[in-house]
């Protein structure tokens, strides 16, 4: 059986969905659909730590499926605008799981994690698969994986 790590820009497939569909994405049907596929081995979730209820309860859901969160504080700057992503922490991660797994899948559309995904499959000799909104991923992201999956209105809530 294939070993599977999953990586989740937590925000990115939040404001994709939201943004596309209206809708939330369901992250139970995933990890069911990965489960039948192999032992997910790793999981994470990368999230903006607000304070707020729902996010809390989201989080809480997230850990009940099997995922380990990891939050980052929001961080207001002084002109208004906001500053909170995990993308270096997310490539820390994938690196440091890639020797020891099959398989990486990376929910996300932005395009900076491209060089990373092209990286372990030339490093690693590991299978690569994106979940993200075709219409709001980064093209040069679809092109850097094995395999793109277009999440749709059957993978949503």
């Amino acid at each position: 059986m294939k070993h599977i790590a999953v990586f989740v820009d937590v925000q990115n497939i939040y404001y994709t969905t939201r943004d596309m569909y209206k809708r939330s994405f369901n992250y139970k049907k995933l990890w069911a659909d990965l489960s039948a596929q192999g032992t997910i081995t790793h999981a994470y979730a990368y999230a903006i730590d607000r304070g707020i209820d729902s996010q809390i309860k989201f989080q809480d859901a997230l850990r009940n499926i099997g995922f380990e969160v990891k939050l980052k504080p929001f961080i207001q700057r002084r002109d208004g605008s906001a500053k909170g992503d995990w993308d270096v922490g997310i490539t820390i991660d994938v690196m440091e799981a890639a020797p020891d797994v099959d398989e990486v899948v990376l929910l996300s559309g932005d395009g900076d994690f491209a060089i990373l995904l092209e990286k372990i499959r030339e490093k690693y000799q590991v299978k690569t698969k994106v979940y993200g909104v075709e219409f709001l991923t980064a093209n040069g992201l679809i092109q850097s994986c094995d395999e793109f999956v277009n999440i749709e209105k059957d993978m949503l809530i």
